[in-house]
């Protein structure tokens, strides 16, 4: 999603697991400081809990994607998508609204996204008919 949001709005941005946010980016949330997490139920919900927390007390704005009420209701506003899907397919509806959400940061800023500056296929894809 950070590199979506990067290629179509023109915006620095970067993606982090929570625990490597933790070492570094923390330190940069001040009041108001964006971010955008991704919370999807499962083994790592816990510690996605806990940087919510911590974002909350840094006063951060925050937008969460999850499939959790929990971590939604905490801080932050919440993007919730239903849990219908098993946990090893969650991160495809969880990342949709990030893509979504790309599109229309970039279209509010007046941008073709169908033909974003500087950005060419630099891979072929080969059809072997299997």
């Amino acid at each position: 999603m950070a590199l979506k949001i990067k290629e179509l709005t023109y915006t620095s941005t970067e993606a982090y697991s929570s625990a490597d946010f933790r070492h570094g980016p923390l330190a940069l949330v001040q009041p108001g400081f964006p971010v955008i997490g991704i919370a999807a139920t499962g083994p790592l919900l816990p510690d996605m809990r806990a940087l919510l927390e911590d974002l909350g007390e840094r006063q951060a704005d925050f937008i969460w994607i999850t499939d959790d009420l929990q971590p939604a209701s905490v801080h932050g506003r919440a993007l919730v998508v239903p849990r219908h899907v098993p946990e090893w397919l969650s991160p495809i509806p969880l990342i949709v609204p990030g893509q979504l959400l790309a599109l229309h940061l970039a279209l509010s800023r007046g941008h073709d996204v169908d033909a974003p500056r500087a950005i060419t296929k630099i891979t072929k894809t080969y059809w072997s008919g299997l």
